[in-house]
This record gives C-alpha cells, sequence and structure tokens, in this order.
C-alpha cells in the first residue's frame, strides 16, 4: 500500500475527520512495533507515537525496518501461545489499517496490490 501511492499524495485523505495517507502509514509502523514490544516480547511500552515521518522514503524504510523485526522477533520466538496470539493480533491491526488504505488509493484511481500474506 505504501509503494502504491505515488509521494505527491502522501497527505491526501479522504475526508476532513481522518488522518491524512502519510499518517495512517507512520500508524501502521509504529503499531508493529508497538504490538510487538506488547504482544510478543511482552516488554511493557506505553502507546507514544514518534514524530511523523514526512518523507515517502523515510516510511517505506521504516515499514521495511518494522517488519524485519516483526520476522526476527517471531524466528527468535519460542512457540507458544501468547506470541501467535501476539502476532495474529499485531497482523490483526495491519490488515484493518490496510483495509482504510485500500480507500485511499481508490479515491487516487489507484488499484490496490493484491493482499497476500
Amino acid at each position: 500500500m505504501a509503494e502504491a501511492m505515488p509521494e505527491t499524495r502522501y497527505d491526501f485523505k479522504p475526508s476532513p475527520d481522518v488522518w491524512n495517507f502519510k499518517e495512517l502509514m507512520n500508524h501502521i509502523v509504529y503499531g508493529i512495533s508497538w504490538w510487538e514490544n506488547n504482544y510478543l516480547k511482552k516488554i511493557e511500552t506505553p502507546w507514544n507515537p514518534p514524530p511523523i515521518l514526512g518523507k515517502r522514503q523515510e516510511i517505506l524504510d521504516a515499514m521495511h525496518k518494522a517488519y524485519d523485526a516483526l520476522a526476527q522477533t517471531i524466528a527468535k520466538g519460542k512457540s507458544n501461545d501468547g506470541v501467535l496470539k501476539g502476532f495474529h493480533a499485531t497482523l490483526d491491526h495491519v490488515t484493518h489499517h490496510r483495509g482504510q488504505a485500500i480507500v485511499y488509493l481508490r479515491c487516487n484511481g489507484i488499484t490496490p496490490p493484491e493482499y497476500t500474506f
């Protein structure tokens, strides 16, 4: 989703009362790390998002880094119910916001990428 939207449209919002695309992508990036810490690593972390990254490439880099860290945590994790539930909760959060991102793309005449998992 983040790669499908051109940088010139990262400030787009489909409605005045929602995040713009950049804010939505930043929320996803931060959410991956927050859910990973709280629900996979069991490190109690307060919800305290950093300032919004401004450039598309910064967001893409941060997103790749967050997914890579999540994959490493899963690879190191012990196969137990808590880790599995935490992983599913993290993916559920991302999928929820991915659905929102589809609206942003479609409003801009962009066909969203196929869903893969």
